[in-house]
C-alpha cells in the first residue's frame, strides 16, 4: 500500500514521522500526507474520512495547519455511527474553537445528538458542548442541557453539570434557569454527580446573588449534613485516598460553604461545628489531609467572625510551618499573611517557628517569611526580633541580603524605642551589609545622628571602632567619613562619653588616616571620595595642626580625571592656603537637619502593603500609614510622589525661587550677616559674629492662609547687592543704605494678570520699624467665579512672614466683591535690604484648577 494514500493507517504515518532525522524531512512527510487527505476530501471518499480526521487531528498536534479539514468534523458527527461521531466530536474539540464561524453549522447536529436514544451520543454532545460552546451555541441548546440534568444515568447527569458551568460562564443570564435542578442535584449520593453539581452551584453563586441568596436559605443546612456525613463515614474503597473518603469531595464542599458563609452570619454559624469536626478530625501525616486542612482554614479565615474557630485554624497553619515539604510551608505562610490582619495575637504564638523560615535553605520561603515577620513586628518585640535579624545577616547568603537588609533597615526605622538603639542596630546593619543599604537609608541615619547632639562623640566613636573592623562596605564608609568630618573634634577628645563604652585613644593625625583611607580606597566610588574631600576641609579647620598635611593629600586631586573631583580638590586647596579668615565660618558644623521633613517624605515612600502569592495585597497593621499630603505641598504640587511635611521650607523655597538649596532648620535665632556681605557669603553664613556660630538663622520661607504657620529654612537667596565676590579672591563691602521709617507708605499693585489683581496697603507700628503689617485685596477681573482661593508666598531667610486667614475663599466675578488677607513681615535687616516675596495663589473655575505665580520685587525701599 501507498504510504500516502488515504487508506494509510495512523500508526504507519506516525511511524514514518518518528522515522524522520530532520525537520525537513518530518515536513515532507507531512506535506504529503496532507495532499493525500485533501485528495481523498475532494473525491468525497466517505470509507477512509474517519481515518483521515484522525490523522489530521494526529497533524494538528504536531503544530501544523489542519483547518482544510475542519467540514470533515461535521461530516461524521451528521453520520449515524457512534464510531464516526466519536471522531466527529473528538475533531470538533480539537481542530476548531469556539470563535469559527464554522461552528454554528454544527448546532443543530449537536441539538439532535443531545436529544437521541443512545446515552453514549448524548455524552458525546455534552463533552463537545462543554468544550467549545460559544455563547450563541449556550442560549440555543441551554434547555436541552437542563433538561439532562435530571437524566436517569448519573455520567449523563454529571456531564451536563460540567456543561452547565460552561453555559452560565458565557450566558450569566441563563443562571436563573439552572437554580432548581442544581439543588436537586446537590442531593445527590452519587459522589461524581455530587461533586460536580456542588460547582455548578459554587459557579451560580459567583454569577448570580439571586442564586447565593436562594442557596444559603435552601441549601446550606444539607452541605453541613453531607460534609458530616462524608467525615464521619466508614472505609470505602472506591472513593479511599490515603485513609481519607474521598478528599476531593471534601475540598469541593469547604470551597462551596465558603463561598455561602462569606458575609452572611447565619449561614457562618450553621457550619462552625462541621468545621471544628473537620480541623481537629482530618489526619495531617498525609498530602491529602494536607489539603483538606488548607481549604477548612481558608474557609474559617473568610466566614464571619469566630474566634475561637480562627485561633484553631492558626494553629493548624502552625504546624504546616513544622511540615517538611516546602510547598506546604510555603501556603502556610502566605495564610498566616492574611491571617495578621484578623488576628495578629494567635500569629505571634507561632513567632519561634516563623523565624526558623528565614533561615530555610528554600528562596522563596525565606523571602515569605521575612515579609511575615516584618508584619509582625510591633514596639514590644522589635527588639528581640532584631536581634535575630541582625544576627541571621550576618551568615546569609548574598542573593538574600539585600532583602534582609530593606527589611531590617526599615523595621529599625519605624519601631526605634529610641536613638541610641537606633544609631546601634544601624552601624550593625552597615557593618555586615553596607553595599546593600540604599541610600535614603544611610541618609535617614545621618539625619538622626546630626539630631541626637547628646550621642554625637558616642556615635563618632562607635563608627571609627567599625571603620577599624572592616573598611569594605561603601555605605560605612560614607557615614563614618561624614562623622569624621562633622564630630572629628569629639573623637579626639573623647568628649561625650557615655557608661556603656569604653574610652579609646584617638589622634588627629588617626582622624586624617581614616578619612586619605576613604580616598584611596580602590573600591570607593565618586560621593564617598568626595565627602571624603569635605570631611577633610572640615578637619583642617578642626585640626590645625594636621592643615598641612591635609593640603598635601587634597592637592593629589588636582590632577584628577574626575571633573567633579579636581573641581573640588583645587577650591578646597584655594580655601586651605588663601581663606583662612572665613574657613572657620565655611566649614563650621553642620546645623542640625530636619528629621521631620525626612521621616515624613521616607514615610511616604514605604508601601504599607505586603503583596501575597495570589496577587492581593495585605495591609500593614503595624506600617507608618503614609501622611496624607499637606495642602499646600498638594496645591503647588511640589512633588509627584513623595508629600513633603508642612514646616520645612527647603524644597519650597527651591522651587519657588527657583534656586538650588540644601534644607536645612531652626537652631537658633535670626542674626543678620554685615553690611555689605555678598550673596554667596550669605548662603554659607560667612560674615556672622564667631561667638554666635552655633546659632542658625530662622526665617519664614512659605507660608500658606492654611497653615497659619511660618515655614522655615537657613539660607538666605534673594539679598543680592550690587556687588558679587569672587570666594577664592576675596569680596568687596558695599555701601550700607540708609533707613527711612516714614509714617505713610503708597499702595502697590503687587501682581496683575488678565483675570486677577492684588494690591497692597501697608502700615507699621509706633516704635516698631522693623515689622510692617500689609493688607492684600484680591480682585477678580474675569467675569468666572473663582472658588477655592488660596494665597501662598515665599521669602527670603531675613525675613519672617506671618499670614492671617483670608476673609473668604470665594471670589465673585467682574470686580463685584473682594477678598482681603493681612500679612505681617519682619524685616531682620530692616534699612539694608528691602522686602522681595514670590508668590502663588491657587484656586478653581468652573471645576478646573488654575495657578498663577510671580514675583514682587516694588516694594517701598524703607520698608
Amino acid at each position: 500500500m501507498n504510504p500516502f494514500s488515504s487508506g494509510t493507517r495512523l500508526r504507519d504515518m506516525i511511524r514514518a514521522i518518528r522515522a524522520c532525522k530532520t525537520a525537513a524531512e518530518e515536513r515532507a512527510v507531512v506535506r504529503k500526507e496532507c495532499a493525500a487527505i485533501r485528495a481523498a476530501i475532494n473525491e468525497n471518499d466517505q470509507d477512509y474520512r474517519h481515518r483521515n480526521l484522525a490523522k489530521l487531528m494526529f497533524i494538528h498536534m504536531l503544530g501544523y495547519p489542519t483547518h482544510f479539514g475542519q467540514m470533515e468534523c461535521l461530516k461524521l458527527i451528521a453520520s449515524p455511527g457512534f464510531p464516526e461521531k466519536r471522531i466527529g466530536y473528538l475533531g470538533l474539540m480539537l481542530l476548531l474553537d469556539e470563535r469559527q464561524e464554522v461552528l454554528m453549522l454544527v448546532t443543530n447536529s449537536v441539538k439532535q445528538d443531545l436529544n437521541h436514544t443512545n446515552q453514549y451520543i448524548v455524552g458525546l454532545a455534552l463533552c463537545a458542548l462543554g468544550n467549545i460552546c460559544s455563547a450563541e451555541m449556550a442560549r440555543d441548546l441551554a434547555p436541552e442541557v437542563e433538561r439532562l440534568l435530571q437524566f436517569r444515568d448519573p455520567n449523563i447527569r454529571k456531564k451536563a453539570a460540567l456543561c452547565s458551568i460552561r453555559i452560565i460562564k458565557k450566558v450569566p443570564d441563563l443562571a436563573e434557569n439552572f437554580i432548581n435542578p442544581v439543588a436537586a442535584l446537590l442531593k445527590e449520593k452519587h459522589h461524581g454527580v455530587l461533586i460536580t453539581g456542588i460547582q455548578l452551584c459554587t459557579d451560580l453563586c459567583k454569577v448570580s446573588p439571586e442564586a447565593l441568596e436562594y442557596f444559603r436559605k435552601k441549601c446550606t443546612d444539607g452541605l453541613v449534613r453531607t460534609l458530616r456525613d462524608l467525615v464521619n463515614s466508614p472505609y470505602a474503597p472506591e472513593y479511599d485516598i490515603a485513609g481519607i473518603t474521598d478528599p476531593f469531595l471534601h475540598i469541593r464542599l469547604l470551597k462551596l460553604l465558603r463561598v455561602l458563609g462569606q458575609g452572611d452570619a447565619d449561614a457562618s454559624d450553621a457550619m462552625n461545628d462541621i468545621l471544628a469536626q473537620v480541623a481537629t478530625k482530618t489526619e495531617s501525616n498525609k498530602n491529602a489531609g494536607n489539603a483538606i486542612l488548607y481549604e477548612c482554614v481558608e474557609t474559617i479565615m473568610s466566614i464571619e467572625d469566630n474566634g475561637g474557630l480562627r485561633v484553631l485554624a492558626i494553629n493548624i497553619l502552625g504546624r504546616f510551618l513544622s511540615n517538611r515539604d516546602n510547598n506546604i510551608r510555603y501556603v502556610a505562610l502566605n495564610m498566616l499573611m492574611r491571617a495578621i490582619t484578623v488576628d495578629a495575637q494567635a500569629v505571634q504564638r507561632h513567632r519561634s517557628t516563623i523565624l526558623e523560615c528565614v533561615k530555610d535553605s528554600d528562596a522563596s520561603i525565606r523571602k515569605r517569611a521575612l515579609e511575615l515577620v516584618y508584619l509582625l513586628v510591633n514596639e514590644s518585640n522589635v527588639k528581640p526580633l532584631t536581634k535575630e535579624l541582625v544576627d541571621y545577616l550576618e551568615v546569609s547568603d548574598q542573593d538574600f541580603k539585600g532583602d534582609l537588609t530593606a527589611k531590617i533597615c526599615s523595621i529599625i526605622e519605624k519601631f526605634s524605642p529610641e536613638k541610641i538603639w537606633y544609631i546601634d542596630q544601624m552601624l550593625k546593619v552597615l557593618t555586615e551589609a553596607g553595599n546593600f543599604v540604599k541610600d535614603e537609608v544611610w541618609h535617614a541615619l545621618v539625619v538622626v545622628i546630626s539630631n541626637a547632639s547628646d550621642l554625637h562623640g558616642y556615635t563618632v566613636r562607635a563608627l571609627f571602632r567599625a571603620l577599624q573592623t572592616t573598611a569594605e562596605q561603601e555605605s560605612l564608609v560614607r557615614v563614618a567619613v561624614w562623622c569624621i568630618g562633622e564630630y572629628g573634634d569629639l573623637l579626639v577628645n573623647n568628649a561625650g562619653m557615655l557608661n556603656v563604652e569604653d574610652p579609646i585613644t584617638v589622634t588627629e593625625s588617626d582622624a586624617v588616616d581614616v578619612v586619605e583611607s576613604a580616598i584611596k580606597r580602590h573600591a570607593s566610588d565618586l560621593t564617598t571620595k568626595s565627602m571624603a574631600l569635605i570631611a577633610l576641609l572640615k578637619l583642617s579647620s578642626r585640626f590645625p595642626s594636621c592643615s598641612g598635611r591635609i593640603k598635601d593629600i587634597v592637592v593629589q586631586h588636582k590632577g584628577s580625571l574626575v571633573l567633579e573631583l579636581q573641581q573640588r580638590s583645587l577650591e578646597f586647596n584655594s580655601i586651605i592656603e588663601k581663606h583662612q579668615n572665613i574657613r572657620s565660618a565655611l566649614v563650621e558644623r553642620m546645623p542640625v537637619l530636619d528629621e521631620a521633613s525626612f521621616g515624613g517624605r521616607r514615610a511616604s515612600s514605604l508601601p504599607n502593603t505586603v503583596s501575597t502569592s495570589n496577587g492581593t495585597a495585605v495591609k500593614l497593621p503595624n506600617g507608618v500609614a503614609k501622611p496624607s499630603a499637606a495642602p499646600l505641598v498638594d496645591l503647588l504640587d511640589l512633588s509627584d510622589d513623595v508629600p513633603a511635611p508642612s514646616s520645612s521650607g527647603g524644597d519650597f523655597l527651591q522651587d519657588l525661587l527657583g534656586v538650588d538649596l540644601a534644607p536645612a532648620t531652626q537652631s537658633g535665632t535670626s542674626q543678620a550677616p554685615k553690611a555689605g556681605t555678598d550673596v554667596l557669603l550669605d548662603l554659607l553664613s560667612i560674615g556672622s559674629n564667631p561667638a554666635q556660630d552655633n546659632s542658625v538663622s530662622t526665617p519664614d520661607i512659605l507660608s500658606s492662609a492654611q497653615d497659619h504657620k511660618p515655614a522655615i529654612a537657613s539660607l538666605d537667596v534673594l539679598a543680592a547687592p550690587s556687588n558679587m565676590m569672587d570666594l577664592l579672591d576675596g569680596f568687596t563691602p558695599a555701601p550700607p543704605k540708609p533707613a527711612n521709617n516714614g509714617p505713610a507708605y503708597p499702595s502697590i499693585v503687587a501682581f496683575e494678570s488678565s483675570s486677577l489683581r492684588l494690591t497692597f496697603n501697608f502700615s507699621k507700628q509706633p516704635g516698631n520699624p522693623q515689622t510692617t503689617t500689609i493688607s492684600g485685596t484680591f480682585t477678580n477681573l474675569s467675569s468666572n467665579v473663582f472658588t477655592d482661593f488660596v494665597f501662598q508666598a515665599a521669602v527670603p531667610k531675613f525675613l519672617q512672614l506671618h499670614l492671617d486667614p483670608a476673609s473668604g475663599n470665594s471670589l465673585p466675578a467682574s470686580g463685584n466683591g473682594t477678598i482681603t488677607q493681612s500679612l505681617k513681615v519682619t524685616n531682620s535687616q530692616h534699612g539694608k535690604k528691602p522686602l522681595v516675596m514670590r508668590l502663588r495663589i491657587a484656586y478653581k473655575v468652573d471645576g478646573k484648577d488654575v495657578l498663577e505665580e510671580g514675583q514682587i520685587n516694588n516694594f517701598p525701599r524703607d520698608l
